[in-house]
């Protein structure tokens, strides 16, 4: 019992911790997409980044799971429909899952099979009626930051939708401040070791599974 409360008290701090995190992150997108301006086209009912499966961390899974339960607080039958989505979508991809479909946890060395995996399939959390995100305030990192110009190793990307006939001057301009990206490594590192899960994992997983 003591440790189950220790862990309990670790896991509340680090959704604390992760609430300043998701604070700094939006802000960041926030301003981003200021500065896209019209080039930005992101709105509710464009849906096209909510179908194909992407890896989020376990600091994304906890956070998910946390907003299922807020969820079920405030809007049960709401909560119902997302739970029922995950388990159907589950089942659609357990058989060809890059991964161990008992924990959700993808494998490092099936890079090259994720790539071409469920690219079509819509994410569990997506309302299909209404073109939203049902765990909006909860979704993962990826979702925060999608649309604005992001810099990686391989130049900067940006959503195909977006900046269509922007200059590289103007791309640049609106590059994603991402700053936060060594405290969000420490939080996963932490969630990591409550949730006894290492590695990456999808939406449809997170939510099902039991640390």
């Amino acid at each position: 019992m003591g440790w189950s409360i220790r862990l309990v008290y670790s896991v509340v701090m680090l959704l604390r911790a992760d609430a300043e995190l998701v604070q700094i992150v939006d802000a960041a997108s926030a301003d981003a997409a200021r500065r896209s301006g019209t080039w930005l086209k992101c709105r509710p009912g464009c849906t096209q980044c909510c179908h194909g499966v992407f890896a989020l961390s376990q600091l994304d899974a906890l956070r998910l799971r946390a907003g299922l339960r807020e969820l079920e607080q405030s809007d049960p039958e709401r909560a119902l429909a997302v739970r029922s989505r995950a388990e159907q979508s589950r089942l659609r991809l357990s058989a060809q899952f890059p991964g161990d479909p008992a924990t959700g946890i993808l494998y490092d060395s099936e890079e090259d099979a994720f790539e071409d995996f469920a690219n079509d399939e819509p994410c569990p959390v997506l309302d299909p009626t209404t073109g939203t995100c049902d765990l909006y305030a909860a979704r993962p990192m990826t979702c925060r930051v999608f649309g604005p110009p992001i810099r990686s190793e391989d130049g900067i990307g940006v959503c195909e939708l977006c900046f269509d006939g922007a200059s590289e001057q103007e791309i640049v301009a609106a590059e994603l401040n991402m700053d936060w990206s060594p405290l969000e490594d420490s939080l996963n590192a932490e969630a990591e070791g409550d949730s006894g899960f290492h590695g990456t994992t999808i939406v449809a997983f997170a939510l099902l599974s039991q640390p």
